[in-house]
């Protein structure tokens, strides 16, 4: 019998799977460079690591006084990642790990991301993560994005599993919050480790504060073993 028995797990995608942020980086700064802000800096990138898409662009048509519409600069901003995800976007190898450890118990497993469906689909099965990870949710699905809960919740409802039941494997701030106030546990790795002693993150069962340099898979299966065992 699986030690893990009950539980279900859901991960972000960007920044927590896989390194996907430089991507996101280049296709905005790309998409930022057409509409005439030519400095858009990873510093600057940083502070939207963990929203939504369509809120990035969003922001970004007020901060610059975009004259496009938030479609248009979303849509722009898709098609280069799209691009630039097709030819190359890394895991993280303990990631990687984590996930075959769970999938060998069986664990139901769902992704619950801030990008749009076709960056989802495009990233899992370029790195073949789709083999394992079958229910996805994307922000576009859900009337909000994190720090709301609804794509946790929606993922947890599509695995049939109870807030209570299901643990969150996030990167990000925003995350880490959804994840709270959805009611369930979270794993954090911080994506930007220098962000870890953000008030959102306390909120976590498990923090990784030196993000993914600290992440293992057998640290973390075990922490969950543990934290489900019978007190």
């Amino acid at each position: 019998m699986s030690r893990l028995r009950g539980l279900s797990v859901i991960f972000d995608l960007d920044g927590t799977l896989v390194d996907s942020e430089p991507n996101y980086y280049e296709a905005g700064r790309q998409t930022l460079a057409a509409h005439g802000v030519p400095d858009f800096t990873w510093a600057d990138h940083e502070r939207y690591v963990g929203i939504s898409t369509q809120e990035t662009v969003a922001d970004w048509k007020e901060r610059y006084a975009l004259p496009a519409t938030v479609e248009e600069l979303l849509a722009a901003k898709n098609r280069r990642y799209l691009d630039l995800a097709r030819g190359a976007t890394r895991v993280f190898p303990e990631m990687r790990a984590f996930v075959d450890l769970l999938a060998a118990e069986d664990v139901p497993m769902a992704v619950a991301s801030g990008s749009s469906p076709e960056a989802i689909a495009a990233v899992l099965t370029g790195t073949g993560l789709d083999a394992q990870l079958h229910t996805v949710v994307s922000a576009d699905e859900v009337a909000h994005g994190k720090p709301a809960p609804d794509v946790f919740l929606e993922a947890a409802r599509r695995l049939g599993a109870s807030a209570a039941d299901c643990v969150v494997v996030e990167d990000a701030a925003p995350g880490a919050a959804a994840a709270h106030a959805a009611g369930m546990r979270c794993i954090a790795v911080p994506y930007v480790p220098a962000q870890a002693a953000a008030p959102e993150f306390a909120t976590a069962g498990l923090l990784m504060r030196g993000g993914q340099r600290e992440f293992t898979a057998r640290g973390a299966y075990g922490w969950l073993v543990e934290s489900a065992a019978p007190s």
